[in-house]
């Protein structure tokens, strides 16, 4: 594999184009979960809890052009908010090379196979439940402490 192949070992995420940008996507589908945080000390807690657009056999948006228009509070990843990827599971690309760490061994860019992150069990798949199923007002009841 030469080196423009693994962009992401010698570019700096200001610098990847958007096929890159999006190729580090590794599909968890953590960042679509439903997240609570702490008023008094900014803790982030994750819920088993997905978007209704999640596809959970695949942990793909279903609507991802959409998305923004269609789940306004959507989280949109973009180069210059770096600084605040600190939400991020410690295991999402975008965090580990913003953080400078490489990326890890099931991630699809260096396994070379979409499915290893979810043979892996990093992804949600098969262990979250939909929005649409859950009052708002009971998100606390499903915080979850993500194994990583």
């Amino acid at each position: 594999m030469n080196t423009s192949e693994r962009f992401w070992e010698h570019k700096s995420l200001s610098e990847m184009n958007k096929e890159e940008w999006e190729s580090l996507c590794d599909g968890c589908a953590k960042c679509c979960l439903h997240k609570l945080e702490d008023e008094d000390d900014g803790e982030v807690y994750y819920t088993k809890v997905v978007c209704r657009y999640m596809d959970m056999d695949t942990c793909r948006c279903t609507e991802y052009e959409d998305r923004n228009t269609l789940v306004p509070e959507c989280v949109w990843l973009q180069p210059e908010d770096v600084a605040e990827f600190h939400w991020l599971p410690l295991t999402c690309a975008y965090r580990l090379i913003a953080e400078g760490q490489p990326l890890q061994w099931w991630h699809p860019l260096v396994s070379g196979d979409p499915n290893t992150v979810h043979e892996s069990g990093i992804s949600v798949k098969g262990r979250v439940l939909s929005e649409n199923h859950v009052h708002p007002d009971g998100m606390e009841e499903h915080i979850v402490k993500w194994v990583e």
